[in-house]
């Protein structure tokens, strides 16, 4: 059997010693296909009237942040999220270390790479399939003087625009759930890869069969399919699924570690918020596809309840 380490690290670790600057964190990149990237596209950036836009935005970040368990601490922003992932996948402040060039697949609005140019003076570029993330992204690394650090571009994950070997750090936060062809992808980020570069995933996954099982229960497929639907997602895998491709294509020191229980909270979080007037307003002023997908938040909450839905966190290196 290959060796994989399945690690209980907490993303809290460390945490209460340093403050986190505020930037803006990353949002979905699309999947390749007929419906799905129009589809999230527009869920997620197309209406910025929307509730997305206004619910999931705390101090200029986007997507969950990280909770604690005992509810003493909550951080409501990415950037703890960042840090937690970079920790564990071993990315250090050694002049030697560092990443010096690195691609922020799924990039969003560039929150994530401007947070690594600054904390390692690093080039990052991202990529993602909406021209408006885009044009948002240059702008706000514009304000903050990182004009020379960061770039981004309009490009498909699947099909990366770069040659081969090219970056020391290959990123993905949260894009990994909109890739229909999920072997393509590590494929894909393993060919940008330099030799010896880390590659980090941060993806939602369903849970991991039991060896008595061959395919999720009826009840659980059924509940994923209608979280699809709403978010313009293609099937789910596990994390043993992306351990299976990450061994047979031959990457080293594969590490995972499952952090729902410090997100799952966000959930909530925003339907609390969904049900201030600002918004309820926010909510009707949306289009449909926007409606949809604030009606499915509850179907998170009982999949993470439920422990069928995974926040995973899967690290490896290409081989030297």
């Amino acid at each position: 059997m290959d060796a994989v380490l399945r690690s209980s690290y907490s993303p809290f670790s460390s945490f209460y010693d340093a403050p986190y600057p505020l930037t803006e964190t990353t949002t979905f990149n699309k999947a390749r296909g007929e419906e799905l990237p129009q589809g999230a596209a527009q869920l997620n950036v197309c209406e910025p009237s929307g509730i997305w836009n206004m619910l999931w935005s705390w101090k200029g970040y986007k997507h969950p942040g990280l909770y604690h368990p005992d509810n003493s601490i909550t951080f409501v922003c990415q950037a703890p999220m960042i840090e937690a992932a970079l920790r564990f996948s071993g990315i250090t402040d050694n002049p030697l270390k560092k990443p010096k060039k690195v691609v922020d697949v799924g990039c969003g609005i560039g929150g994530s790479s401007r947070y690594i140019a600054k904390k390692y003076g690093s080039h990052c570029q991202g990529i993602t399939l909406s021209p408006i993330q885009v044009q948002r992204a240059q702008a706000l690394s514009a304000d903050e003087g990182l004009e020379d650090k960061v770039n981004f571009q309009v490009a498909d994950a699947l099909n990366q625009p770069f040659p081969d070997g090219q970056f020391d750090l290959v990123w993905s936060m949260e894009s990994g759930e909109h890739m229909p062809d999920k072997v393509k992808f590590v494929s894909e980020l393993l060919r940008v890869a330099a030799p010896g570069a880390t590659i980090v995933i941060v993806t939602w996954c369903h849970r991991d069969l039991l060896p008595s099982e061959a395919n999720l229960a009826p009840d659980e497929t059924s509940l994923l399919n209608k979280i699809c639907n709403a978010y313009y997602l293609p099937s789910w895998c596990s994390a043993a699924d992306y351990v299976k491709i990450a061994n047979s294509l031959s990457l080293e020191d594969i590490k995972t570690a499952d952090w729902s229980d410090y997100v799952a909270p966000f959930w909530p979080a925003v339907i609390r918020s969904a049900f201030t007037w600002k918004g309820f307003t926010s909510l009707l002023r949306t289009g449909w596809k926007t409606i949809k997908g604030a009606l499915v938040m509850p179907l998170m909450i009982h999949g993470y309840n439920k422990k069928l839905i995974k926040f995973t966190i899967i690290t490896c290196r290409k081989p030297a």
